[in-house]
């Protein structure tokens, strides 16, 4: 796809390029949503509809983007496996391509989020829970400090119920089992 292919203002624009403009916009738009940048979106959502892999400079070009934010952008993808580094080169440039089925890119995406909030807050819990019962079994702790620290530890022993449960999630969408066994239409 030619440097701003997908911008309004492009007169050179097939009607392929017409048509992908706004569903490349719904993905970066949604990928928005989730906590990925609009810019980030825009250049997975070129890269999905890309018939072949793509160097950091075409894209450079694509998104007219500086090297150093693309770059950022590909790693970032990168870091949430929606784009791919592949092992060839061409002309000894580094190749990229997206994660096109998008339940894989679904499954990539949620499980490093979830299992990233799963850490941090079991890590914070794992803190916070003995901190909590020393004060509630400490001797000089008022009763009305004393009793908001059980209300607040009957709040974490929820917490992990929760992230217990969380974490049986992430495992079986890491598996592809969170569907029954399967992907939606996959065999």
């Amino acid at each position: 796809m030619k440097q701003a292919a997908f911008g309004e203002d492009n007169p050179h624009r097939s009607p392929r390029e017409q048509l992908l403009g706004p569903m490349i916009d719904a993905i970066a738009q949604t990928m928005d949503l989730y906590g990925a940048n609009y810019s980030f979106g825009q250049l997975y959502g070129i890269m999905f509809f890309e018939d072949k892999p793509m160097t950091l400079e075409e894209m450079k070009q694509v998104m007219n983007m500086s090297k150093s934010n693309m770059s950022y952008g590909v790693r970032s993808l990168i870091a949430s496996r929606m784009v791919t580094k592949l092992e060839e080169k061409r002309e000894r440039k580094e190749l990229y391509a997206a994660e096109t089925d998008f339940f894989q890119a679904f499954r990539n995406f949620f499980t490093l989020k979830l299992q990233r909030e799963i850490d941090v807050m079991q890590e914070a819990m794992g803190t916070a829970v003995p901190e909590l019962q020393a004060l509630i079994d400490a001797e000089d702790t008022p009763e009305e400090e004393r009793q908001a620290c059980l209300k607040d530890l009957d709040k974490l022993k929820h917490a992990a119920e929760y992230y217990v449960w969380l974490q049986q999630f992430v495992s079986g969408l890491a598996e592809g089992t969170v569907f029954g066994g399967g992907l939606p239409g996959r065999e």
